[in-house]
């Protein structure tokens, strides 16, 4: 008898074949005093396990292909640097030290101290990351009580063809499996936002994550058909779904397959309107990518990354080389830098003073509001984008506004910082716009008041989303609620695109929504004219802008705001796709 499990589908494809679990033997940590004449030996041997698990992510870096894109690599290059990360190594070595705890207490003391801060993040995406804590200080204790390689670490190709479902897998699990020739995975827990979700979209490897209890109802060698964009997965399907699905496995290799020789075409629907399509990035070395792809340039450059792993802010002059690398690899395509979008609540980074703890981070001080209360973050980035404006086409964007005198806080400490450039000679654009994140329902009601203020508005659904229905998008209790196709979303969504066309400045999508393709015809109708996603995304989308009239879509954007629930513009959606394919 089949039976059809639902999970959440973070990579699309379809994939069939039998199940491997992947289990980890479970870590036991003894946790005892040591000697003093042992302290050092023990800091000695945590050290070498440091050492060895970076040997292993090297080498398991070196079996990527070359031609493999930058951003997987990267992945791996997270973990090798969480490695030399003072505040995951330093802190446990001096544990030892001046506890004198054994390595393997000391590095889970440290452990739980890291995850308990990201536990308390307001960003989705930041939360997650403490995933990579997890990843990264599992392979450091595995080494420190000699336990046996994983199977799947052993390049033997015996899992070539398989599904892979385990309870959650590390980037270096997914890139390793897929050079071995996994099919799919499916994990029981997981976000959408985590790097092993990402990873997987950008290995083109189908997923279903946040399957509960899955290795309840599968088991080893089990036959199985995995649909990775809507999370469904089948276990003991019957001959007549088999053949479905491998029809429709065909035809979705034909489809992708045939998507690179878009890469030079222009984005422009069936009746002659051009579509702006750019790309979200967030480290420097993913700028291969944007060329790769053909976007039209960076609509979202997250800047986070220069203010984490560190216990001082960065200066000016970091900034201004970083951006200035990143204007030279685009090599005159546009450039839109995203101000600091960080929480209070992430103490290491740029010596943030010591406050109450917040018991709501999500609605506390983070993004314009931390900057606006500690300009000594805020003002070096603000001074080093203005110059860089001088070496080539950059839009500076603010993430999180939510009311009028936020703005014009900005906008007066930009004033300053253009007198302090005049007064000193020192070149920047003049004219470079200045734009706001629409990601608070505040923001979108208010979007014509902010429109008539700013050169462009970018609506991030992520947190528009979740700040609208009130739920958090990776808390597997409630993620289920998370519903971009919500009336009130949709609602939001069209009025901040008819401000922005009112005030005759343009409105762009960066949120996640932009670039999941299902969504696309609904957001033409609406009037969405900029797209900004990940690059893995574009092509898709563009092939599906490629095959839209618009002049077809006025009736389908009446009918789906005037829509009473998501589940009814989703069947809206799912006739008019249908038509459009």
């Amino acid at each position: 008898m089949t039976i059809s499990l639902h999970g959440m589908g973070v990579s699309r494809g379809i994939a069939i074949g039998k199940v491997h679990i992947l289990e980890r033997d479970q870590i036991e940590i003894l946790e005892y005093a040591l000697a003093d004449d042992s302290i050092e030996t023990e800091t000695q041997r945590l050290q070498d396990a440091v050492s060895q698990a970076k040997q292993q992510l090297r080498a398991i870096r070196d079996h990527i292909p070359e031609s493999t894109s930058a951003d997987i690599a990267a992945f791996i290059d997270t973990h090798l640097l969480m490695m030399d990360d003072a505040a995951l190594i330093q802190e446990p070595l001096r544990l030892i030290r001046e506890k004198g705890c054994n390595a393997e207490w000391a590095l889970k003391l440290q452990r739980d101290a890291l995850v308990a801060a990201f536990d308390e993040m307001d960003d989705p995406y930041l939360r997650t990351r403490k995933d990579d804590v997890d990843h990264v200080v599992d392979r450091i204790q595995r080494i420190l009580l000699k336990h046996a390689p994983l199977a799947h670490e052993i390049p033997d190709n015996k899992l070539n063809g398989y599904i892979v479902l385990a309870d959650d897998l590390t980037p270096a699990d997914t890139v390793l499996m897929q050079h071995q020739g996994i099919v799919a995975f499916i994990t029981e827990y997981g976000g959408p936002t985590s790097h092993t979700a990402i990873l997987a979209r950008s290995l083109g490897i189908p997923a279903v994550i946040s399957l509960h209890d899955a290795l309840q109802y599968i088991e080893e060698e089990d036959f199985v058909v995995i649909d990775g964009m809507r999370g469904i997965v089948l276990v003991d399907p019957s001959k007549p779904c088999i053949e479905y699905y491998r029809e429709q496995q065909q035809e979705d290799i034909s489809y992708f397959s045939g998507l690179s020789s878009l890469k030079e075409e222009p984005a422009r629907t069936i009746d002659g309107v051009n579509i702006q399509l750019m790309a979200n990035i967030e480290l420097p070395r993913d700028f291969d990518t944007v060329r790769e792809v053909g976007a039209d340039g960076v609509g979202l450059y997250r800047t986070e990354f220069l203010y984490m792993n560190r216990e001082t802010p960065p200066y000016e002059e970091e900034h201004y080389e970083t951006y200035l690398k990143v204007l030279d690899k685009l090599n005159g395509l546009p450039l839109t830098i995203r101000t600091l979008d960080l929480g209070a609540d992430k103490q290491v980074d740029g010596g943030r003073k010591s406050g109450p703890v917040q018991s709501n981070p999500a609605l506390g001080l983070r993004a314009v509001r931390l900057c606006l209360k500690e300009p000594a973050l805020f003002r070096p980035q603000l001074r080093a984008i203005f110059r860089a404006s001088a070496k080539g086409t950059i839009r500076l964007m603010i993430p999180m506004l939510s009311n009028l005198q936020e703005m014009q806080q900005v906008l007066a400490m930009v004033n300053e910082i253009k007198s302090e450039l005049n007064a000193a000679k020192i070149k920047y654009d003049k004219k470079m716009p200045i734009g706001g994140m629409i990601e608070v329902p505040a923001a979108a009601i208010c979007a014509d008041i902010f429109a008539e203020h700013l050169d462009f508005l970018s609506i991030g659904t992520n947190d528009l989303i979740q700040y609208t229905i009130a739920i958090d998008r990776v808390n597997d209790e409630v993620n289920y609620l998370y519903d971009p196709l919500h009336p009130a979303v949709l609602r939001l969504i069209n009025l901040t695109l008819k401000a922005g066309e009112k005030a005759g400045i343009p409105v762009a999508m960066c949120g996640e929504m932009a670039g999941e393709t299902q969504y696309a015809a609904l957001l033409l109708s609406l009037g969405l004219r900029q797209f900004s996603v990940h690059p893995a995304n574009l092509l898709e989308l563009k092939k599906i802008i490629n095959d839209t009239d618009i002049d077809q879509l006025a009736e389908f954007a009446d009918q789906a705001l005037a829509a009473s629930s998501g589940v009814e513009v989703a069947d809206l959606l799912d006739k008019r796709n249908l038509k459009l394919h």
